[in-house]
């Protein structure tokens, strides 16, 4: 690899942690905004122009906050785990396809850090990393509550895990393929992988719920029951890094459903665009479109949460064993059927 794809690939980085971050900031602005609309009242508009800097101030707030460290032998691991969650959440995004290629400077850029041939692979290893920061994190704190919120985090996102895996086999059944860039090529024009697998999506996105630890499926941070959840001990920014990882885990949960079901950057007319008005504006117009879609579930995500109360925790297992896993099984039954069935 020469220097210059390394640094081309080195920028290209940065830029998506950027976006990544920026993203996830302003999402806890979009979060009270939506909140706010669906409840009937203002919202925060003091922090600039329509609270535009709110995130900004609510940054400042946590930096200036006293840290707390509680009475425990783990220091070291409770420092540990916000951040592994925060890494976590941020390193998904190097596999993800944010467009199709731009001609610039004399050659081919593909918006993409890196891929990977087992880039679902990639993805679904390092999300179950992300259970050791909450793990880590609700034991270290030498709490009761912190840790009976932890193993709650940690058996929900196990258990969906598996539904979430399987769902994903009857879309692999008919890509072939794990890497992403190959499933978004796959849908071009309006050929979306949700025309083809609706079961297989709806699971998919109710184990992302489910995942991000999103309303209805936030029983690690039942206030009623466990005060604050497995970060009550937490204070200043390392409780940030926690409140920030979900946000970031949203907003890459949002593109992974944009990428795997509604074609990723591809849109109605993409060849058309290409043919007439070149590659660079077809392909910018797809970063947009992308970015559209990701808004899309962002604020579905939050629709949901202020529109639907939190589920009991026996529902909520009972749903992930008894219902989505037997769906995602008869879902693989059914697409395997399909598939042999076209083929004779």
């Amino acid at each position: 690899m020469d220097s210059t794809l390394i640094l081309e690939k080195g920028i290209f980085i940065v830029i998506i942690f950027a976006i990544t971050m920026l993203m996830a900031m302003y999402s806890t602005l979009a979060e009270r905004k939506v909140a706010a609309w669906l409840q009937d009242r203002v919202g925060p508009n003091r922090a600039g122009k329509g609270g535009i800097l709110q995130p900004l101030a609510d940054g400042l707030k946590l930096f200036s906050k006293e840290e707390f460290l509680p009475d425990t032998p783990n220091k070291f691991l409770f420092v540990v785990g916000p951040a592994i969650s925060m890494s976590v959440a941020l390193m998904t995004s190097a596999v993800i396809p944010w467009g199709d290629k731009l001609h610039l400077f004399g050659r081919d850029i593909i918006l993409q850090a890196t891929d990977i041939d087992v880039a679902l692979l990639y993805v679904f290893g390092v999300l179950s990393v992300g259970v050791y920061g909450i793990m880590i994190g609700g034991w270290a704190s030498n709490n009761k509550f912190s840790l009976m919120s932890a193993m709650r985090a940690a058996s929900q996102m196990i258990s969906y895990e598996v539904a979430m895996g399987l769902s994903i086999i009857a879309l692999l059944m008919m890509s072939g393929t794990l890497s992403l860039r190959e499933i978004s090529l796959q849908q071009a024009g309006m050929n979306w992988n949700v025309f083809y697998q609706p079961l297989g999506f709806i699971i998919f996105l109710v184990c992302s719920f489910a995942e991000t630890n999103r309303t209805p499926f936030d029983l690690a941070e039942c206030e009623a029951e466990l005060i604050g959840g497995y970060h009550t001990e937490y204070s200043s920014m390392r409780m940030g890094f926690y409140l920030f990882a979900e946000y970031a885990a949203m907003f890459i949960s949002s593109t992974i459903l944009a990428v795997l079901y509604f074609g990723a950057y591809n849109y109605p007319g993409m060849q058309w665009a290409v043919d007439n008005w070149g590659v660079n504006p077809a392909n910018i117009i797809g970063i947009f479109v992308l970015f559209a879609k990701i808004c899309f579930f962002i604020f579905f995500f939050m629709w949901v949460r202020w529109t639907i109360p939190r589920f009991r925790y026996d529902q909520l297992m009972r749903l992930g064993w008894k219902v989505l896993i037997p769906l995602a099984i008869l879902n693989i039954f059914i697409t395997g059927f399909v598939i042999l069935w076209a083929d004779s």
